[in-house]
Parts: C-alpha cells; sequence; structure tokens
C-alpha cells in the first residue's frame, strides 16, 4: 500500500470522527426545525461549503502560518493532539465538546453559524487539517484537500436525510456511534501528540 495511500486513510478517519455526520445530522435536524426540504438543502449546502472554504485554506496555507508567526510542526502536532483528544473525551462521555458548540438565535444564519462554525469547522478540524497537510509536500496537502471534500459530499448526503437516518439510528444507536466516534478521536489526538513529542525531541532547537 502506498503512503499516500494509507494518508487519505488516516486523514479520513481523523475528519470522519471529528465531523461524525451522523451525530451532526441530529443538530442539523433540530436547527432546521420545520423548513421544508429546498430550505434544508440550502441550508446544508451553504454550510457545508463554508466548512470547506474554511478547511481548504487552513490546509494550504499552513506552511504559511507557521513561518509567519514562527509555528513548527512538532508545537502544531501537540496542541492539535491536546484539542482533537478533548473533543474526543467529551464525545467518550456521551456529551458535546465546548469546542463544538455554540449558542445560536432564531434569527442568526444556522449555516455559518452554529454549522459551519464550530459545529464542522471547529478547532478541531482545522489543526487536523493543518497537521496532515503540513506534514510532507503538496501531494499530502492535496490528498487531504481531497479527502475531506468526499466527507462534506458524506455529510451533505447526510443532512438532507436527517428524518431516515434518524430514523433508523435512533438515540441508542446515536449514543454508540458518539462514543465510538470518540474513542477514535481520543486514539488519534494522543497519536499526534506522541509523534509531535518525539519530533520535537530531535529539533535542533533542542539540541
Amino acid at each position: 500500500m502506498s503512503l499516500l495511500i494509507k494518508h487519505a486513510i488516516v486523514v479520513f478517519m481523523a475528519f470522519f470522527a471529528i465531523m461524525n455526520p451522523i451525530a451532526n445530522t441530529t443538530v442539523f435536524a433540530g436547527l432546521s426545525g420545520d423548513r421544508n426540504k429546498l430550505e434544508k438543502t440550502k441550508i446544508a449546502l451553504k454550510a457545508l461549503t463554508i466548512t470547506f472554504i474554511i478547511i481548504l485554506l487552513f490546509a494550504l496555507l499552513g506552511k504559511s502560518i507557521f513561518h509567519l508567526f514562527g509555528i513548527t510542526l512538532p508545537a502544531l502536532r501537540i496542541a492539535g493532539g491536546v484539542i482533537v483528544f478533548l473533543v474526543g473525551y467529551h464525545m467518550l462521555q456521551g456529551a458535546n465538546s465546548k469546542l463544538h458548540t455554540s449558542q445560536s438565535d432564531e434569527n442568526s444564519d444556522i449555516a455559518v453559524s452554529p454549522m459551519a462554525v464550530p459545529l464542522l469547522a471547529g478547532p478541531g478540524t482545522i489543526a487536523t487539517a493543518m497537521s496532515y497537510s503540513a506534514a510532507g509536500g503538496w501531494a499530502e496537502a492535496i490528498v487531504t484537500i481531497v479527502v475531506f471534500a468526499i466527507l462534506c459530499v458524506i455529510t451533505f448526503f447526510c443532512f438532507i436525510s436527517s428524518s431516515k437516518i434518524l430514523s433508523i439510528v435512533g438515540k441508542s444507536g446515536l449514543d454508540i456511534i458518539t462514543r465510538l466516534m470518540g474513542l477514535i478521536l481520543a486514539v488519534i489526538g494522543v497519536q499526534m501528540m506522541i509523534v509531535g513529542v518525539q519530533a520535537a525531541m530531535h529539533s535542533p532547537l533542542l539540541n
């Protein structure tokens, strides 16, 4: 198996766990309320388009941001790992992380907030995108972006089919999925921190 394929699989699992399309489908269904199917489709499309643009910018400009602020890749991996772990930990408890919740009122554009930010393009998603896209060359960055685009399409279809999905999964099924995604996220977060610490220990700055 080539390195790019392995990279794509790892990135997909990380993004899938942190975005959790099934769990966020329940949030989408609750926020969209009694709107008709056309309105729900427009909200879902707008939310995921904004989400993709945000992640695209951070994935492409990750290295530039590093140089601008003097950030090293090991530092991002450690910080990103902590964020991802905390999100996963809260999901393991059967609760939404405070990093991925937001208060909204009836007059706000729910596609922008809280759907796009912070539910879909939250700190964990951004840190994951920057970490994996900056870990290699342009090939890894492109793979990261393509994988995230595929996940956005999957999430879009989950959102527009929210009623059917919720009737099939049920509350118990949703709790199981949330905890499973939380476990995967927690492990990914720890792995990111381990890689970051190992890289930092071999950094010329410490020698």
